[in-house]
């Protein structure tokens, strides 16, 4: 190859890449390589760094704020009463009118009475036998006694007659006891309202032969007060014991809590209940203790089956830490929240977070008083990036929420 030819070579072999800038090789006349860098190119590394950016953060501290559980209940009548026939006889009639309000002593049924009278007139006609039968066992055993003394008569025929004044009476007395009987089941024939409240539907009709005892006819519920009752699992009243030994939770006790009830559609019940029952012990399948609360119910609006939201009121929890609910992020393992530690780095820091105190988080472990927590700006961060903390003021800032170069800056 000729000089000249290899000069053009090494000019058309000549163009590299070197970092980001672009280096062109040439050859002098003497045929030696010079390398001439563009204006412009720079090195990877000497790149310069982007800004710091900005997160709002608060300041927590320990405070003392109501502390409300709430749970799923159920209401129930406060006196369910089962109405069942205390006699077997064929219902003749029935007085009420379903799905309506009864009063105590109210007509429900009439069982057919005809069989129950021809009883009860033959029981009295049996006390009336018994009656005439003592009669003449006194008036036997009055003649004999003075025969005693003149010994007219022996001392067998004073026993005989004390015998059988004594078998009169007792005979009496069983009479009277099935007439007590027969006028029972006559008057039960007519089977009435033992309480006020809303009765069901019937569930036998007219002509239906019903069992002593044994038939349900229908049921009434007493609705006002109204029972809720709600579940409470054997974790949170461990917790809740502790809490109470160690001071965290203080207010009412048990039987002093109120109750404030929520329905499906959000809408709140006007009145407040009171707990009057806390059960013995924890039911074994569910592994739940139950709680009772009495509501009055003057308007009817609970009813039996409703299922309803209980919040316990009474109770205040002190050293209580809240965040934002924006704050608190759902990580691999459960709740997180990003805090500003020392050189104004951000952390991850795994959180316990129980229950909403309005529009924050309760806090129950993961967070200590004075610690900066991070309420907006978590999108632009990684744990132990370097971060600019602002005062969090309650309002949402966008140039927090956009990515480096999209904020306020970027946009002009």
């Amino acid at each position: 190859m000729t000089q000249s030819n290899r000069k053009w070579w090494l000019i058309a072999m000549g163009l590299a890449v070197v970092g980001t800038g672009l280096v062109f090789l040439t050859a002098n006349r003497d045929g030696a390589v010079e390398g001439v860098a563009r204006q412009g190119a720079k090195q990877a590394g000497s790149a310069p760094a982007g800004p710091i950016p900005e997160v709002a953060v608060i300041t927590v501290s320990a405070q003392t704020v109501p502390d409300e559980p709430e749970f799923i209940g159920q209401t129930e009548s406060s006196r369910p009463v089962e109405i069942r026939s205390q006699v077997t006889g064929l219902i003749k009639e029935r007085f009420f009118t379903e799905g309506r309000d009864v009063k105590k002593g109210d007509r429900l049924y009439q069982i057919d009475p005809v069989p129950f009278q021809a009883a009860a007139l033959s029981a009295k006609a049996m006390v009336a036998q018994a009656e005439a039968r003592l009669v003449q066992a006194k008036q036997n055993l009055d003649r004999v006694k003075p025969l005693l003394a003149e010994q007219a008569v022996s001392q067998k025929d004073v026993d005989d007659a004390v015998a059988e004044e004594l078998a009169a009476r007792a005979a009496l007395e069983s009479a009277r006891g099935q007439l007590v009987k027969a006028q029972f089941d006559l008057d039960n024939t007519l089977i009435v309202a033992p309480i006020f409240g809303l009765i069901e539907r019937t569930r036998v009709y007219e002509g239906r032969l019903v069992s002593a005892q044994t038939d349900l006819l229908t049921i009434i519920h007493q609705v006002d007060p109204m029972y809720v009752t709600v579940s409470v699992p054997e974790a949170v009243v461990l917790r809740r014991v502790r809490e109470r030994a160690e001071k965290k939770v203080q207010g009412a006790s048990v039987y002093q809590l109120r109750g404030v009830i929520t329905f499906v559609d959000g809408s709140t019940y006007p009145h407040e209940g009171k707990l009057d029952l806390l059960d013995v012990g924890l039911r074994i399948t569910t592994g739940t203790r139950d709680v009772r609360v009495v509501f009055p119910n003057h308007e009817r609006a609970l009813l039996p089956g409703q299922f309803v939201k209980v919040r316990l009121l009474g109770s205040v929890r002190t050293g209580a830490i809240l965040v934002p609910q924006r704050a608190v992020q759902q990580g691999p393992k459960g709740p997180v929240v990003y805090i500003v530690g020392e050189g104004d780095k951000a952390q991850v820091r795994d959180v316990q977070a129980s229950n909403w105190q309005g529009n924050q988080w309760l806090i129950e472990e993961g967070l200590h008083a004075g610690e900066r927590v991070v309420v907006e700006g978590q999108q632009r961060i990684m744990p132990g990036a370097q971060v600019k903390p602002v005062p969090y003021d309650g309002v949402a800032k966008a140039s927090l929420n956009q990515g480096p170069g999209q904020g306020t800056e970027g946009a002009k």
